[in-house]
């Protein structure tokens, strides 16, 4: 199975074996430990060779941490498939998605963990998918979220992906598995659980309260989630009546902090270590190690990883990045650099994510970063959300916009009134919103990210 460094993952059955009598997932009230974890992998196998899966074939796999999700996963990654994870959130995407992946086969997780197959397209000719074929390589093609434009199809070696696994030894520890199947933090998570011999832990629903329930219930001790959705667990005040005290660590990730999100969050939990994480889909996940649990300052590298900053945006390198996009250029230079378009600031060996740089805002000459004005907006009474934007204006060139959501109804000039005599106590009068106005409308996607391409 293995025709060049990486690709090799027939390791994998041999590690999950290390721990077969422990409990791998917490599912709707089902105990699964990983000796049936590698039962069912080893029926999934025989499965997709009698359904005539061949290897090779790209698979779209449609659902969210289930147990035969996860089996079918495992089962497909080790049949050397090349495998699409998808979300029912994103159906509305799905045939352009199958299109763009070149998908032979789409395997659908229904709501009772049954799964339905059927085809898809027959020619699935990509200069990437061949390149693994030919080395007889599985693959997974995660598509990037799409809130600054078309989301575009990544393709990732599963050697490459899994090899920093191989070798790993971390505590095992109960993690409620929070970012999706689709998402490459999702991808991440799960890998980091399974071969450090750990247990996930699902939640009914991605709500606050439905967080909180299975934390209380399942002794969860990792919470790894986006800033977004901390400041929903904030703003929800629904921890009364839980005990949380299990909560160890909490990471974050996916797009910058706000200062008062991560202050809010370190007084809701102050037993509780606070972890920036970063990554790319195009990319991986890299090491980090935050300053401390109220900073947003980090270091970012690890073993095959290297990192530059030019002209005040981070460039990495690393051995865990993706083959090419089936639907876009490169993005790597000749000497295989990623240019994140991250506007960093820099202190020694740690870095602070500023925002990314198509979303500063240039108001007269004046860069204006949206996380540093909402982390300002959100302090405001009676915020419960908000997006900070630019607007084009004849003088400045841009002005900035700010959209909130607000927990209870409010005349709109009294607020307008307090929001910009708050924002002039925090900000430069550059940074101040010029537009105010208030919204319903949910703010963020369904990987609990801001939409900033409206």
């Amino acid at each position: 199975m293995k025709t060049e460094s990486g690709g090799d993952i027939s390791w994998v059955t041999d590690k999950l074996r290390e721990t077969q009598d422990s409990e791998f997932l917490i599912f709707k009230g089902q105990t699964f430990t990983y000796d049936d974890l590698l039962a069912r992998i080893s029926f999934f196998q025989k499965e997709l060779e009698q359904n005539g899966i061949r290897e090779g074939e790209c698979v779209a796999l449609i659902g969210d941490y289930s147990p035969n999700a996860i089996f079918l996963l495992m089962a497909l990654l080790l049949n050397r498939n090349i495998v699409v994870p998808l979300s029912n959130e994103s159906r509305e995407k799905h045939l352009d998605m199958f299109e763009d992946a070149k998908v032979n086969q789409i395997i659908e997780i229904n709501e009772n963990d049954s799964w339905t197959l059927r085809g898809g397209s027959e020619s699935a000719s990509h200069p990437l998918l061949d390149d693994l074929r030919e080395r007889g390589e599985s693959g997974i093609i995660i598509f990037t979220s799409g809130t600054s434009g078309k989301s575009k199809a990544s393709v990732l070696s599963a050697g490459r992906l899994l090899e920093k696994y191989k070798t790993a030894k971390r505590k095992p520890l109960r993690t409620l598995i929070f970012l999706k199947l689709d998402h490459i933090g999702g991808i991440n998570t799960l890998f980091a659980i399974l071969f450090n011999g750990g247990t996930i832990v699902t939640s009914d629903s991605r709500t606050p309260e439905s967080v909180y329930q299975a934390v209380d219930k399942h002794a969860v001790q990792v919470l790894p989630a986006t800033p977004t959705f901390l400041n929903m667990l904030l703003m929800s005040k629904a921890d009364a009546g839980y005990n949380l005290s299990s909560l160890k660590l909490i990471t974050y990730g996916t797009e910058p902090m706000p200062q008062s999100t991560l202050r809010g969050i370190h007084r809701l939990f102050p037993d509780v270590r606070l972890k920036q994480t970063y990554g790319l889909t195009e990319l991986g996940i890299f090491s980090t190690k935050s300053k401390d649990s109220q900073s947003t300052w980090m270091k970012v590298g690890g073993a095959g990883t290297e990192t530059k900053i030019t002209g005040g945006t981070l460039w990495v390198r690393s051995e865990s990045a993706m083959l090419g996009y089936l639907n876009a250029p490169s993005p790597f230079d000749e000497d295989g650099w990623y240019d994140t378009g991250d506007q960093v600031e820099t202190d020694g060996e740690y870095i602070r994510i500023l925002g990314r740089k198509s979303e500063i805002i240039n108001v007269g000459g004046e860069k204006v970063f949206p996380a540093e004005v909402e982390s300002v907006f959100l302090e405001i009474p009676n915020v419960r959300d908000v997006l900070i934007t630019g607007r084009k204006n004849p003088i400045t060139g841009e002005i900035v916009a700010a959209e909130a959501v607000l927990e209870k109804e409010e005349d709109i000039k009294s607020f307008r009134k307090r929001a910009v005599a708050h924002c002039k106590q925090k900000l430069q009068p550059y940074q101040i919103p010029q537009i105010i106005s208030v919204t319903d409308r949910k703010l963020s996607n369904d990987r609990f990210k801001k939409i900033r391409n409206v």
